[in-house]
């Protein structure tokens, strides 16, 4: 018999926090003539990236390198294209009314590759309670990134379940595989709707 469900994890970009609106960052891609993925890599594709995510660097040293990866001369230009660059990012408010619904009747926590700052913007940028999650993994703070197993033993351990009572759920399919290797259920995140619908075989979740 397949144990009972106790908790339920996930991702924070792409799954909870999206890139809704393409236009602010098309724009910037135009104005320093690359393409959308030529922008995106030069923001995310380099190692600052990677330093920052495992807590290595401060975000801030992060976009300085990519300011003068573009050819940004002053901090109030690295500034402005980082307010830019996120413009279209919006928390998906399907996706917190999903978390608030099962917040209480199970455990729910973040797992995040993410800058330090997240606990910040989870309060201050996305307007929720510090307490909406049983527990928030960053990798910044734990110095290991997803897909490395660690990461899921750390959440699994402050969640105090096993992995066969948990549900983690992420955009990216390297973390995906990663967590069912340990015997998480996991499901790659495509929509909300999409997610309702696969988590009805796990756990009762009421029709809309």
């Amino acid at each position: 018999m397949s144990e009972a469900i106790k908790a339920l994890i996930f991702d924070v970009g792409g799954v909870l926090v999206r890139t809704q609106d393409p236009g602010p960052r098309e724009r910037l891609a135009a104005e320093f003539n690359l393409s959308v993925r030529a922008l995106y890599s030069i923001a995310f594709g380099g190692d600052t990236w990677n330093q920052v995510q495992l807590g290595r660097i401060p975000y801030d040293e992060h976009w300085q390198a990519v300011g003068q990866r573009l050819g940004l001369a002053w901090p109030e230009e690295v500034a402005a294209f980082r307010q830019s660059f996120f413009d279209g990012d919006k928390l998906d408010r399907e996706m917190i009314d999903l978390v608030l619904q099962l917040r209480g009747r199970y455990k729910v926590a973040l797992l995040s590759n993410a800058p330090a700052s997240l606990r910040r913007w989870i309060v201050e940028e996305w307007d929720l309670p510090a307490d909406t999650f049983d527990a928030v993994v960053v990798s910044a703070e734990v110095g290991v990134m997803k897909p490395d197993p660690e990461i899921y033993h750390i959440v699994l351990a402050r969640l105090g379940v096993a992995p066969g009572e948990a549900i983690f759920v992420d955009d990216f399919v390297e973390n995906v595989e990663a967590a069912r290797r340990l015997g998480l259920r996991a499901l790659r995140f495509t929509s909300a709707g999409a997610l309702r619908e696969a988590l009805r075989s796990w756990i009762d979740l009421p029709h809309d």
